[in-house]
C-alpha cells in the first residue's frame, strides 16, 4: 500500500511538470464510435478472418490510455457505439450519435463519409475517417471537420516506391483486382511510381472465377508467364482474394510487392520497436488478439483527442480542433517520430511500416527522401500536389 501510494504520488508528479497547473480540471470529453457495414466480395479462404470488432476494439485501447492519464488530471472519457447494417441508412444513425458528442470516430465508405461530413449537424463536430484510404478524400472531398487517421492508399504505395528506388526494382509488372478497393489502390501505386520516377513494364487483370486452391499451380504460370522477365511483381488485391495463391506460383521468381508479400501497412503485428511492444501488449490484453492497421487508425484518433483535452484542459470542438490542427500537436504512436495532423486537408502524417508476414523490413519516409517541410510529407499528397499555396487550409466547410 505504501509502495501504491508513492508510485501514485510520482506519477502525479511527472504529469504535474509536463502539464502546466492551471491545465489541472475536472473536463469530461464522450466519443462515438460508427460502423457502418460495407459489402465485400466472397473470398477463397477463411484463413485471416476480419475481426468482428476491428476498429472498435482499437478505439478502446485508445479509451483506458486516455483514462489512463486523464485520472490524474480530473479529466474523463466515455466511449459511445452504433452499428448500421447494409441497407440502413448511416446518416440518420450519424445524426442520432452527433445529438450527443460532436466527436465522432466514422468506419464507412467514403461516399458516406462524405454524406456525414456534409449534415449541417456536423458542421460543428469533429469526425475522423479511421478505415478509408481514398485518396480523393484528403483532396478535392476532402471536408475541414473531417479528420483522417487511417493512411491514404497513396501514403502507402509511396512507401512502397520508396523501397522499390532504394532496392533498384526499377523493372515492375503488375496485377491488379476487380474491386473498387483493388482498383483504387492501383490507381495510387501508378501514380506513386510516376512520383518517384517509376513505371509499369505489364499489368493485368485478375479476373479468374476457379478456385485457385486447386488450380492456382496451373493458372498462375500460365498468367504471369506474359510478362517475362522482371524485378518484382506488385500485387493489387486490398480484399485479399487471389493475391496469397500467386506467390511461389509465377512463372519467373521474383519478389512479390503490394497488397501481399512486402507490404506497406499503417500498423502491423510485427512492429515492436519505439514502445510499441508495449501498445501491442496492452490491446492483446483488452482484445484477446492482434492489433491491426484500422485498430491502430482508432487508437489514434482516441487519443488524438485525450492529447489536446490534457494539453488545453478544454472539451469545445473550437479550441481541440485548433490545438489538434496547430504546430504544438504532437502524438507519440509509438512510431519513432511524433505523429501530427496536415492543416491543409486533416491527414495524420505517420511513417508508414513496409513488412512481411513475420519482421519489419523498413520504415518510411526512407533516408535521402527528403521534403522541404517534413519529410513524412513525402509520403502521400503534399500541398504542392493539391495545386494551393503552402498557407491556405483547402478543405470546404
Amino acid at each position: 500500500m505504501v509502495m501504491s501510494k508513492l508510485f501514485r504520488q510520482m506519477v502525479v508528479a511527472a504529469v504535474a511538470l509536463l502539464v502546466p497547473g492551471a491545465l489541472w480540471a475536472e473536463t469530461g470529453l464522450t466519443a462515438g464510435y460508427l460502423k457502418v457495414a460495407q459489402p465485400g466480395p466472397p473470398t477463397l479462404s477463411n484463413l485471416d478472418p476480419i475481426p468482428e470488432d476491428s476498429g472498435l476494439a482499437g478505439a478502446r485501447t485508445g479509451l483506458q490510455d486516455n483514462r489512463t492519464t486523464g485520472r490524474f488530471l480530473g479529466h474523463t472519457y466515455e466511449l459511445i457505439t452504433a452499428a448500421v447494417a447494409e441497407g440502413d441508412d448511416p446518416v440518420a444513425a450519424a445524426r442520432a450519435m452527433l445529438a450527443t458528442t460532436p466527436y465522432l470516430l466514422i468506419d464507412a465508405s467514403a461516399s458516406d463519409l462524405l454524406a456525414i461530413a456534409d449534415l449541417p449537424e456536423a458542421s460543428a463536430a469533429l469526425l475522423f475517417n479511421v478505415s478509408a484510404g481514398a485518396p480523393d478524400l484528403r483532396s478535392g472531398n476532402c471536408r475541414a471537420n473531417l479528420l483522417h487517421t487511417a493512411a491514404s492508399d497513396a501514403m502507402r504505395t509511396d512507401a512502397l516506391a520508396q523501397v522499390l528506388v532504394k532496392k533498384r526494382w526499377d523493372d515492375l509488372v503488375m496485377i491488379t483486382g476487380t474491386h473498387a478497393a483493388d482498383q483504387s489502390y492501383a490507381r495510387a501505386m501508378r501514380r506513386s511510381l510516376t512520383k518517384f520516377g517509376l513505371k509499369l513494364q505489364g499489368e493485368k487483370q485478375w479476373a479468374f472465377d476457379a478456385d485457385m486452391r486447386r488450380n492456382a499451380a496451373e493458372e498462375v504460370p500460365l498468367f504471369t508467364q506474359d510478362f517475362g522477365d522482371y524485378d518484382a511483381l506488385i500485387l493489387a488485391d486490398e480484399v485479399h482474394d487471389f493475391g496469397r495463391y500467386v506467390l511461389y506460383n509465377t512463372w519467373a521468381a521474383r519478389p512479390v510487392v503490394g497488397s501481399e508479400g512486402l507490404s506497406a501497412v499503417a500498423w502491423s503485428p510485427v512492429i515492436e520497436q519505439w514502445g510499441a511492444a508495449q501498445l501491442q501488449l496492452r490491446f492483446a490484453r483488452q482484445n484477446g488478439r492482434k492489433m491491426n492497421a484500422q485498430d491502430y487508425a482508432a487508437w489514434a484518433a482516441l487519443r488524438t483527442l485525450g492529447e489536446a483535452v490534457t494539453r488545453t484542459s478544454a472539451s469545445d470542438v473550437e479550441t481541440l480542433r485548433g490545438y489538434i490542427l496547430s504546430d504544438a500537436f504532437e502524438l507519440d504512436g509509438f512510431k519513432g517520430r511524433p505523429l501530427s495532423y496536415r492543416n491543409w486537408n486533416g491527414q495524420l502524417r505517420q511513417p508508414i511500416a513496409v513488412v512481411h508476414p513475420r519482421a519489419l523490413v523498413a520504415q518510411a519516409p526512407l533516408e535521402g527522401f527528403l521534403h522541404q517541410v517534413n519529410e513524412m510529407d513525402s509520403l502521400g499528397l503534399d500541398r504542392p500536389v493539391l495545386g494551393h499555396g503552402y498557407e491556405t487550409v483547402l478543405c470546404a466547410g
